[in-house]
């Protein structure tokens, strides 16, 4: 039992099993995934929030940003749009489903083709983000790549 400082002695089974360099390397790529998703979060926060990207793809939000010089709204109201609410949250809701289906790929083909998989939808993702000219390609681009994060942090 954990107490203070201390950790009382138990006579509970002793595990066998020792810290590899094949375990390091496991917790460091699962690690990885937490990482992609923190990295995301600080991303698409701070480019939902710059000036050339509002306008460009959400003028609507960019115009109730700048056009009320009302100080009695808070500043999270004129951010409270549905689709860059979809375009912030579409990675997450892809990456949630795509886990499901990468199990039984990954059981069927095996991780090597999953991980394969999952970093080519990633790829196309990120080159149709790269080049999106309209937020249906964003929304696009960014469900590809909840899929590639969802593969790889289930494989």
């Amino acid at each position: 039992m954990a107490g203070g400082g201390s950790v009382a002695r138990s006579e509970g089974r002793k595990y066998e099993g020792g810290v590899t360099a094949f375990v390091v390397i496991a917790c460091l790529v699962a690690a990885m995934g937490g990482l992609m998703f923190g990295y995301d979060i600080g991303i698409s926060g701070g480019v939902t929030s710059m000036d050339s990207f509002l306008r460009q793809f959400f003028p609507h939000v960019y115009k109730k940003q700048h056009g009320n010089d009302d100080h009695r709204e808070n500043m999270y109201c004129k951010f409270d749009d549905h689709l860059l609410t979809l375009f912030t949250s579409s990675l997450y809701l892809a990456a949630l489903i795509a886990s499901f289906f990468a199990s039984a790929t990954t059981r069927r083909y095996g991780r090597k083709a999953s991980m394969l998989f999952g970093g080519l939808v990633f790829l196309a993702g990120a080159v149709l983000n790269g080049a999106a000219v309209n937020v249906a390609m964003l929304i696009i681009g960014r469900l590809m790549l909840g899929v590639g994060v969802g593969f790889a942090n289930q494989v």
